[in-house]
């Protein structure tokens, strides 16, 4: 029996729960694989052959190689792994969010020590606020099919 998600009607939100654990397995772990240096290392070398080590999916490789977060976490990654990759490129997790709402990282500490995004117009999907998928740098969720 499916259980009742009331929660995926929030705008610019996928909450990492079972089903999106179950579904980013591998990915996540992946991420975690570049806790190691040696592993840093070999999957700079070359990233494609480091993702085909993994039972990802073909999407998941994808994303990750676009290094589009909110793509790897529609396809089950969850933001605490996927910052492995961040700093993989040496990238902080302020930069990296930023990369996730089309912001600077300047921009989305300025926004965040502000109070962070208004509410308005992002109650639920379908109104027209800035954390709406048409409003975000990747576009309606599900924008890349490979």
């Amino acid at each position: 029996m499916a259980l009742d998600k009331p929660y995926t009607d929030v705008p610019g939100t996928i909450i990492f729960d079972a089903e999106q654990s179950r579904k980013g397995y591998w990915l996540n772990q992946f991420c975690m694989s570049l806790m190691k240096a040696e592993n840093r290392t070999r999957f700079k070398a070359n990233e494609r052959a480091y993702l085909d080590e993994w039972a990802m999916t073909e999407e998941q490789k994808q994303a990750v190689l676009a290094r589009d977060l909110n793509w790897c976490m529609r396809t089950g990654g969850n933001i605490y792994f996927l910052a492995k990759i961040g700093a993989t490129d040496g990238k902080s997790f302020q930069q990296m969010a930023g990369s996730m709402t089309g912001m600077t990282e300047e921009e989305y500490r300025h926004m965040m020590i502000s109070g962070g995004r208004s509410v308005e117009g992002n109650r639920f999907i379908g109104e027209n606020g800035d954390a709406q998928a048409q409003n975000q740098p990747q576009g309606a969720a599900g924008k890349h099919k490979v």
